[in-house]
């Protein structure tokens, strides 16, 4: 099932809904009639549980007709979370062929995982326009990921037990300054920049994507493919990535782990290729959806 959030273009009132089967039309989440009203996503991905899937995963293949039903045309997809609970947590070189384009030696091997954090004060979602703060650093470069939402409390997550503590997955353009990262020697301020966290359109459930995850993963800029890869080339696994995170710091339902993108990103091109105002940037993941945006 594909969860988003939403609101209808005739009015300004944000919604969580889901898309239907074909993906033509959005439905709010309460049209369904639960028992409970859902407010905010942080609340599916807390409380949401089997028996209410199935409800409606059953009546989104029959034939509805009603209130709460929109066309797809007829609302603004906003970023599926509007707050992250904790700042994001980011693999860094979990892709080999990302790691021998920054390093540009194809000897080098990255023996320990690489984590850094991610601070996200607005998450922004399909079509919102990303600040490049070109004032502060004119080397404004995108990274197109497959992003992890936890969804249960965890501390010492086994391998094998991982896909309990998802809830989904999204899309996540992890825009990064350059100049900046590169500056401070640690990259939280290069990635930390307001508007720098791109997230969407939908969150899929996880059991719509069984592991091991195989899955195409794109990054187009201006209609030019930058990045393509697929999932299945991560040097870790989403299972490695959470066992190994979780054995010191506790997951909670909301995390977001952003899992390390492939090579084709801007600095890696010699001489480097930015995006720069007006440009328009396209991070695709097969079965999740395009999460599009343009430069302010």
């Amino acid at each position: 099932m594909k969860f988003l959030r939403f609101t209808p273009k005739e009015r300004y009132e944000e919604l969580i809904g889901v898309l239907s089967k074909d993906e033509k039309e959005v439905f709010d989440l309460n049209f369904f009639e639960l028992g409970k009203k859902y407010s905010s996503m942080q609340e599916i991905i807390e409380n949401f549980n089997e028996v209410e899937l199935k409800i409606v995963r059953n009546l989104l293949s029959g034939n509805l007709n009603g209130q709460g039903k929109y066309k797809l045309e007829e609302v603004k997809i906003l970023s599926p979370l509007k707050k992250t609970i904790h700042d994001i947590i980011c693999s860094g070189f979990n892709y080999a062929d990302h790691l021998k384009e920054i390093k540009k030696d194809s000897s080098n091997k990255v023996m320990n995982s690489v984590y850094f954090s991610k601070r996200a004060t607005k998450l922004l979602g399909l079509d919102d326009e990303i600040d490049g703060h070109l004032d502060l650093d004119p080397a404004l470069d995108y990274e197109v990921e497959l992003a992890v939402i936890i969804g249960k409390t965890g501390k010492k997550i086994k391998k094998e037990d991982v896909e309990n503590y998802i809830f989904g997955y999204t899309i996540i353009n992890d825009v990064s300054a350059r100049t900046l990262q590169g500056k401070h020697r640690q990259w939280y301020i290069g990635k930390s920049l307001d508007t720098f966290t791109c997230l969407g359109p939908v969150i899929v459930t996880k059991d719509e994507l069984p592991m091991p995850l195989n899955l195409e993963i794109k990054s187009i800029l201006n209609g030019e493919v930058r990045q393509h890869s697929n999932t299945n080339l991560m040097i870790r696994g989403v299972a490695e990535l959470i066992n190994e995170i979780s054995q010191g710091i506790t997951l909670e339902p909301g995390d977001i782990i952003a899992t390390g993108t492939c090579s084709g990103v801007g600095v890696g091109f010699d001489p480097p290729k930015y995006m720069k105002s007006g440009d328009i940037i396209e991070c695709q993941i097969e079965k999740i959806g395009t999460l599009r945006n343009k430069i302010k």
